[in-house]
């Protein structure tokens, strides 16, 4: 049995019934680049290179690294590390093409993992994840639900986001203790709205007082007047905006924000 690591966050996927899904929904094919994160002992990688040899993928855990080596010394090009620090455009650049990424995420560095890729979206055509389940949900929930917050807005103007179907823990080694998720992250071409330079700082700001009023939530970037010239109500929630309106919100607050 593979000795399992908690600081890395590992639960092994080993369902075969999942792991054929997750391949279908990647639906792998010649001249893609792709690029698993977290391989662990490889159950995932066997069925991706039954489909696409060779493929790139990322591994912290360098006694896993080195069995995936030993397995696969040519179908598998391993970079070891973390992927959090990974410069996923430099390998698109050295591949000649965008990334296509998949991969069980470590759940413990889920959300921090998102917005790292989230900064090397020009270099990636589209991720297909497994995630713990409240986190996907977050991921396309609609305003005014309990769901929506920083990562629903944050992610909005670059990916269109589908889940894919549920996991339970017994798919896993050694089982979590909460539901998993698959999703298909595509990024767009271009964004859905402008996003201006204040838009992750000031979705940030609201959502980290998320009971309060955009009137007090964004006190320092934005008055209520200036709110109610974006068309929001200035005594709105967070949780009741579509991400357009806080494009709209970030716009004036370079002009009007206060000290």
């Amino acid at each position: 049995m593979t000795r399992v690591r908690k600081r890395f966050g590992q639960h092994f996927l080993h369902d075969q019934h999942v792991l054929q899904r997750i391949v279908a929904a990647v639906d792998p094919s010649a001249g893609d680049h792709l690029v698993e994160i977290g391989p662990g002992p490889g159950a995932l990688t066997a069925h991706l290179l039954e489909r696409l040899d060779p493929i790139d993928a990322v591994e912290i855990d360098r006694d896993l690294a080195a069995a995936l080596r030993a397995r696969w010394p040519t179908q598998l090009r391993l970079h070891d590390g973390d992927a959090l620090r990974f410069d996923f455009s430099a390998l698109a650049a050295e591949r000649g093409g965008r990334l296509r990424v998949v991969g069980n995420l470590p759940y413990n560095i889920s959300t921090p993992l998102l917005f790292h890729l989230l900064q090397h979206r020009d270099c990636i055509s589209d991720l297909t994840v497994m995630l713990q389940k409240e986190v996907i949900d977050r991921m396309v929930a609609q305003p005014d639900s309990e769901d929506y917050g920083r990562l629903t807005v944050m992610l909005a103007p670059w990916f269109q986001i589908e889940k894919l179907f549920d996991v339970g823990p017994g798919a896993f080694q050694p089982p979590p203790r909460v539901w998993s998720s698959v999703a298909r992250l595509t990024v767009l071409r271009e964004p859905l709205f402008v996003v201006p330079p204040l838009f992750a700082p000031l979705v940030a700001q609201a959502f980290s007082q998320r009971r309060k009023t955009l009137r007090n939530s964004l006190r320092g970037l934005l008055d209520a007047p200036a709110i109610a010239a974006a068309g929001v109500d200035p005594a709105a929630r967070p949780e009741t905006l579509a991400p357009a309106q806080f494009a709209q919100l970030a716009a004036l607050a370079r002009s009007t924000g206060h000290d």
